[in-house]
């Protein structure tokens, strides 16, 4: 006589997996978000690093300037991630000197896998968080936000990490 297993004992073992991946999905995608909270917040104090030690090494001048010039739109972006992945001189002119690089890679906001950066002009308030870029940098205070709408799993915004 063979002995198998009967259609309800199958059917009981799929209802008890049903019910167990029910309770257990949902724990799991507040674990995935609570990493990306803690990859923003590591991303931030990263890009907030590099600001401040770029500005020490250049006369107190962040990065984003061009021998004391702010420089905007996208040769600001350029000029400004540049700065911060090369070495440059003391007036932020790429160049072979000592100063830099600070960061190897631009780090990507972990909420919405964006790189980006949006410059403010001199005089400029942040924004309203959209999420269409990955940063918001406003080089006059040295201050470097997260673009990304919303809170986190405690009730925090993101955009005030």
């Amino acid at each position: 006589m063979k002995k198998a297993f009967t259609l309800i004992e199958i059917l009981i073992v799929v209802s008890i997996l049903g019910i167990l991946s029910a309770i257990v999905f949902p724990e799991f995608q507040a674990h995935a978000q609570q990493s990306r909270e803690a990859a923003a917040k590591d991303n931030l104090r990263i890009l907030r690093n590099a600001i401040a030690v770029y500005a020490a090494q250049h006369n107190d001048v962040p990065p984003g300037y061009q021998d004391s010039v702010l420089i905007s739109g996208a040769d600001g972006i350029f000029i400004m991630t540049g700065q911060l992945k090369y070495t440059t001189d003391i007036n932020g002119n790429y160049s072979g000197d000592s100063y830099g690089p600070y960061l190897s890679e631009l780090p990507e906001n972990p909420m919405n896998q964006n790189k980006s950066i949006l410059i403010l002009a001199e005089g400029d308030n942040f924004p309203t968080a959209t999420g269409l870029y990955g940063w918001i940098y406003d080089s006059a205070t040295k201050d470097i936000r997260m673009d990304y709408p919303g809170t986190d799993s405690e009730g925090i915004d993101y955009y005030s990490y």
